[in-house]
């Protein structure tokens, strides 16, 4: 970019390769930004709620993606435009910070651009209008504070947990087994949670799935699952008090780094190559009986010599086993990652209560069940499905329930769904409007008007008719002084969530109104787009 002057010394900018981009300045610009959040938004309005639809997404390489997930969709598809990009971002970033309420999210941030969009055509100031959003966003956090409850659970109870993993699961392909699932996923976390620290690390949740079966057959296994079976067929299937040995050396006759070339001329000369191969074998395993191993599990793979005699040897073992279930296995069984063979002792052997191979069907599928583990703090929860898509999708879902338990031990601060806190923290921010002196006061009002459209798109979902379902709530909020009511969308005759047992994560809601706040203060600061030109 470079300045010049006209002949009466008024400065111009001349842009490099001027011709070759496209400009757009001022509100031209607001506005073109300002349509193409919105275009997202709408992508995404439809799948809100538990009558949410889904979306089938192809990806250029023919995989079938069907998700109900508003950060999965989003980061599947290919966005062009650099501000559907930041609404991308914008899910992406709540997916990873609580992992539940990725569509809320940015519908939230669609109907703020919608309704910023009448503000500057009534000519306010953009600056103006993102104050009056930050003042209105912090209006509505500490409200959703005020209305907000703590509620108590504990290792044996833990049905409050179960009721708000329910609530994350209802929206849902899987919301026919939610029950089962969300005890699951509560299970799993109360397994692997460090509950004095109030922390979880869902890494030690391992998610596995296998086509066949019904969804019901979904297992949570307090232990490992191995996705390999024995090395050789005729090793026992069932190993209890497993003492394992973990290895990354590979049962083989060490071959030299540099290179060689071994002249055999005759018969003698091959029994002894072949007799010193048979003695390594014979030591490895030897080795391995020694400290008193039951069960082999090794990262790489086996002669079949090795096989064989580990098998005389009744010695069961496990080949290619990958380097992240290896280190799970570690933890579980609290044996320690052998590299070399003269290693080996007694103390870094690990211990499984229960070591079986378990078939499924009637194909040649065979998982390695690691079971009753000396530390169970590494669980697996075993999904099965129709078909692939089913288990994407369960996996998709139970992540989300496995964030919302997270979030509740780290925060146990619940708020109530079905639109019941955006309807309750839209009228509490429309009466502190008026408290607000400038024109601030317009964009407070369109915040609560914005956040009427997350009740209102759950309404429309639900078959309802929305402002009709909306108002009546409405009123019944205020005149009640319930801030429980909210949309009825699974028509069970009552509007209070309360009865409904319809609960979300109170820190989930903060983020939800503070990101799309933020995100929407960025797009609207924007006045001068320079793109260059398609070729």
């Amino acid at each position: 970019m470079a300045l010049a002057f006209d002949e009466y010394g008024r400065p111009f900018i001349i842009i490099k390769e001027q011709e070759q981009k496209a400009r757009l300045r001022g509100l031209d610009a607001q506005k073109a930004n300002i349509s193409a959040g919105k275009a997202v938004a709408r992508i995404l309005r439809t799948s809100l709620g538990p009558k949410g639809m889904d979306k089938m997404l192809q990806s250029p390489d023919g995989d079938v993606i069907i998700t109900n997930d508003g950060a999965t969709i989003l980061e599947q598809m290919d966005v062009d435009n650099q501000i559907a990009k930041l609404m991308v971002e914008l899910s992406r970033s709540q997916d990873y910070e609580i992992g539940d309420g990725t569509t809320g999210v940015v519908v939230l941030a669609g109907a703020l651009l919608e309704q910023a969009e009448k503000l500057l055509e009534r000519g306010i100031h953009p600056i103006r209008i993102s104050e009056g959003y930050e003042m209105a966003s912090k209006l509505a956090v500490d409200h959703l504070e005020s209305i907000s409850q703590k509620f108590e659970f504990s290792v044996t109870n833990i049905e409050p947990l179960v009721q708000t993993c329910m609530t994350t699961l209802s929206s849902k392909i899987v919301n026919r087994c939610k029950r089962a699932l969300a005890e699951i996923a509560v299970k799993a976390v109360l397994a692997v949670a460090a509950l004095e620290r109030k922390d979880v690390n869902l890494e030690l949740i391992k998610v596995e799935g296998k086509v066949g079966g019904k969804l019901e057959d979904t297992e949570l296994i307090y232990g490992i699952l191995v996705d390999k079976d024995m090395s050789h067929p005729q090793m026992p299937k069932r190993i209890e008090d497993a003492n394992i040995a973990i290895l990354t050396c590979p049962f083989e006759p060490p071959k030299p780094k540099t290179k060689h070339k071994i002249d055999i001329d005759t018969v003698e000369k091959f029994q002894t190559l072949r007799q010193q191969e048979l003695n390594y074998f014979d030591d490895m395993v030897q080795k391995c009986k020694d400290v008193g191993a039951t069960l082999v599990i090794c990262q790489w793979g086996f002669d079949d010599e090795a096989n064989h005699l580990l098998m005389h040897r009744n010695l069961p073992a496990v080949r290619w086993v990958g380097g992240v279930e290896l280190e799970l296995i570690a933890i579980a069984t609290g044996g320690r990652i052998v590299p070399r063979f003269q290693e080996l002792t007694t103390e870094k052997l690990g211990k499984a209560g229960l070591v079986r191979e378990k078939s499924f069907g009637t194909t040649k599928d065979r998982m390695l069940y690691i079971e009753h583990c000396a530390n169970s703090r590494a669980v697996t929860i075993f999904i099965r499905g129709g078909n692939k898509m089913i288990i994407e999708e369960t996996k998709r879902s139970l992540h989300d329930a496995l964030c919302v338990a997270r979030n509740l031990i780290r925060n146990n601060s619940i708020v109530y769904g079905g639109g019941s806190a955006e309807i309750s923290c839209a009228i509490a921010v429309e009466a502190a409007a008026d408290r607000y002196p400038g024109v601030e006061q317009y964009a407070i009002r369109s915040f609560a008007e914005a956040l009427d459209s997350i009740p209102m798109a759950l309404a429309e979902n639900s078959g309802l008719p929305p402002i009709d379902t909306l108002t009546a709530v409405k009123s019944q909020q205020i005149k009640e002084n319930n801030p429980y009511c909210g949309i009825d969308c699974n028509d069970v005759g009552t509007n209070n969530m309360r009865e409904q047992n319809v609960f979300e994560t109170l820190i989930g809601k903060q983020q939800q109104i503070l990101l799309a706040t933020q995100v929407v203060k960025m797009i609207l600061k924007i006045d001068d787009v320079i793109t260059p030109a398609e070729y």
